[in-house]
């Protein structure tokens, strides 16, 4: 059914739509590196690539073959520059995570407001005391914590919630 037509028309913003909307092509770059660089392909590929570059280098297809002689200084140098890049790319992808985080509580804020509103409409309507109510929570949540503490419950009333 179409927003509106069940007499509704609540609109909530989608977590997904949000950060599409937020996430640039520099993102998106930032993001596929760091996932790749996450894969055993990543180290496959570089295990094969360190070893074809050091077969070459060590003079075992003649000495023509040679290009980073012993120490392997150029191969050293794209290995730090590769690190460096990585390491940005990381934190990049640190940030967006962090914005989806960010994102995410503030949406389930949103939504926990909503249904607490909405409760507390439904409470009036239906003449439920919201003080008893916030006192049978708060002694609920003092049981949890008790038990999650290994402790003895804090002894209370216990009332039936009709």
């Amino acid at each position: 059914m179409p927003p509106g037509t069940n007499g509704f028309d609540i609109r909530l913003p989608n977590e997904q739509a949000v950060l599409a909307r937020m996430r640039g092509t520099q993102d998106r770059i930032a993001d596929a590196i760091t996932t790749f660089a996450g894969t055993m392909q990543f180290v496959y590929l570089h295990a094969l690539w360190f070893a074809v570059w050091i077969t070459f280098n060590e003079g075992l297809f003649g000495p023509s073959a040679v290009w980073d002689p012993y120490p392997f200084g150029l191969l050293t140098m794209i290995v730090s520059l590769e690190a460096i890049f990585l390491s940005t790319f990381v934190m990049v992808s640190q940030n967006r995570q962090a914005i989806r985080e960010k994102v995410r509580a503030d949406l389930a804020f949103e939504t926990n407001i909503r249904s607490e509103v909405w409760s507390a409409h439904m409470g009036h309507v239906l003449g439920i005391s919201a003080e008893q109510v916030e006192e049978d929570v708060r002694t609920l949540l003092a049981q949890n914590r008790a038990k999650m503490n290994d402790s003895e419950p804090i002894p209370t009333a216990h009332r039936s919630i009709d």
